[in-house]
């Protein structure tokens, strides 16, 4: 591996230069600073991260929790994220320190703990919900962090909240829009029960756009905990109404995926599904999703947190006319079904 010394000799510059434009680039002159960055990058030179952080004092580490996968279907999307956090955090020379909990209150004893000892510069909350606890403990104790996910429930959200989260509501809107013109009257809703901020505003993209009143639209909405099976018992229940669907619009990949195996059941095969997340299951078995820009997303949070370059976090935001939230727009990843038999029978 180059060191110091191997980058001075090439740029025939001393040892405190390279150390000045590593670390000071703004006290050496120009010409010298290009002359020193060409020698860095010609030799593949990368400084000693622990001796950087022992004089910087700062751990250059981010601190995230990640639960236990429930169906290993949904959960992939946040493994996902961490994938990309890494991918993106180490580009800035940072690392990132994944820790389980047992619920919110057990997140803010690791939280304080590794705050504490100094192990951890900044925090990434995975998921908020309603009258989040964690969100308030953060804020209070001036912990810098950003949250996947948006404040739910909350009237006026609090402007020292930092949070990126994608707009699941635009994108079932968007879907079912393109079910409708491709034919499609009767788009059902299969999503999670209320209250949910991430269902509710998926659920609300499906009423603005599906075109059912009344009745209607009570009957083609079933409302479910997330899984493959209930995705099943919840398709043929819609299926078996006296007007059933010509199409299915899921809250997650793991419904629609159960949604698929009831149509091939009832001979069905080719009765349009949409799920959400773009798992890799539902591009295995040829299933459209909505996909969320996961590298936006983390490319949005590490901004927030350490403004567009660099590793020097950023304090919370003292009111809402700084820069503190990113809203992204997913997209509909259009696949044919594969008619694959996933439930032992030829699909029709």
């Amino acid at each position: 591996m180059p060191t110091v010394d191997d980058v001075a000799q090439a740029a025939q510059v001393s040892r405190q230069t390279v150390s000045n434009v590593i670390n000071s680039p703004e006290i050496v002159r120009e010409t010298t600073r290009q002359r020193v960055q060409e020698a860095i990058d010609r030799l593949g030179y990368r400084p000693h991260a622990s001796a950087r952080r022992l004089r910087t004092r700062k751990s250059s580490t981010i601190g995230v929790r990640l639960d236990p996968l429930r169906d290993g279907i949904s959960g992939a999307v946040l493994d996902r994220f961490v994938h990309k956090l890494a991918e993106q955090a180490d580009a800035r020379d940072l690392r990132v320190m994944i820790f389980t909990a047992d619920g919110n209150a057990d997140e803010l004893a690791h939280i304080r703990r590794l705050r504490d000892g100094s192990d951890v510069d900044a925090f990434v909350l995975i998921g908020t919900d309603h009258g989040d606890s964690r969100i308030a403990w953060l804020v209070e104790n001036r912990v810098p962090f950003v949250s996947f996910g948006r404040p739910w429930g909350a009237e006026t959200p609090d402007p020292h909240h930092r949070w990126v989260d994608v707009d699941g509501r635009a994108g079932v809107r968007d879907a079912v829009r393109h079910l409708r013109a491709n034919g499609a009257d009767r788009v059902a809703w299969i999503g999670w029960p209320s209250p949910s901020g991430t269902g509710d505003e998926r659920r609300a993209g499906w009423e603005e756009s599906c075109g059912l009143e009344g009745a209607d639209r009570v009957a083609l909405a079933v409302a479910t905990e997330d899984g493959v099976t209930e995705g099943r018992r919840a398709a043929a229940a819609l299926l078996e109404l006296p007007e059933p669907p010509d199409a299915i619009m899921c809250a997650s990949d793991s419904l629609a995926l159960g949604a698929t195996m009831a149509t091939q059941a009832a001979g069905l095969a080719r009765l349009p599904i949409v799920g959400f997340d773009n798992t890799p299951v539902a591009a295995a078995v040829g299933l459209s999703s909505i996909e969320q820009p996961l590298d936006e997303v983390v490319a949005a949070a590490l901004t927030l947190l350490f403004g567009e370059h660099g590793d020097d976090v950023q304090p919370n935001p003292d009111s809402d006319e700084e820069p503190g939230h990113r809203l992204l727009v997913p997209r509909l990843v259009e696949r044919r079904s594969s008619h694959l038999a996933l439930d032992g029978n030829p699909g029709a």
